[in-house]
């Protein structure tokens, strides 16, 4: 997209100021089927950095998801946690994952995540 979505900036907006990781959306990115919660930024930058202070290699990585700085413009990027890339029947990673989308690189969204089965 050249031109960032206003209804899905809008519900980045709304992530953001309650705080809330209870928004499920799934959005399409470079092809990628992206799908889980939304959650704020700051909230899913805390998370990964205690994903990376747990990791023996990955440690030192952790300080820069701590820094945020106040924003006083709409958001630019979605930040999913507990989701999956959908690649035909599978979730990759089963687990769900931490991810960050620029909102103007979404070509398609739908509220609601999709779920996924092998049988």
């Amino acid at each position: 997209m050249s031109k960032p979505d206003q209804l899905l900036v809008d519900v980045a907006t709304l992530v953001e100021s309650g705080h809330s990781n209870q928004m499920s959306l799934t959005v399409v990115t470079g092809g990628a089927v992206i799908t889980g919660r939304l959650a704020p930024e700051a909230v899913w930058r805390q998370r990964v950095s205690e994903v990376l202070t747990d990791s023996a290699r990955l440690g030192e990585f952790a300080a820069i998801f701590t820094t945020t700085t106040p924003r006083e413009e709409p958001p630019t990027h979605l930040h999913f946690h507990v989701a999956r890339i959908l690649q035909g029947t599978v979730g990759i990673p089963e687990t769900g994952g931490m991810y960050r989308v620029s909102i103007a690189d979404v070509s398609a969204w739908t509220m609601g995540d999709f779920s996924y089965s092998d049988h």
